[in-house]
């Protein structure tokens, strides 16, 4: 989930070669829907017996993970990556 305009988003991320990680049907734009509609439809879609990690940098996606009772995993650093990786590596998440 982005607030970048989808298009511009899909362009990142296939610019980065990040198209392996993240297909292009799984990029959600919040920009005129805002990010707790996006969390909504993709609980929708995925359904409820799916873990959810919430990863991001600001409130709302706290917030959002928060309400959702998804675990959220502040990114400020890179250090915070690597802590997120090895953390998936073990499946603490």
């Amino acid at each position: 989930v982005t607030t970048t305009q989808l298009i511009p988003a899909l362009a990142k991320v296939l610019l980065y070669g990040l198209g392996i990680v993240f297909p292009i049907e799984n990029i959600y734009s919040a920009t005129k829907i805002g990010k707790e509609s996006c969390f909504e439809r993709i609980i929708q879609r995925f359904g409820r017996k799916v873990v959810y990690v919430v990863i991001g940098d600001g409130v709302e996606e706290e917030q959002g993970a928060k309400k959702h009772a998804m675990p959220f995993w502040r990114i400020s650093s890179h250090s915070d990556l690597m802590a997120l990786h090895h953390a998936l590596e073990l499946e603490y998440l």
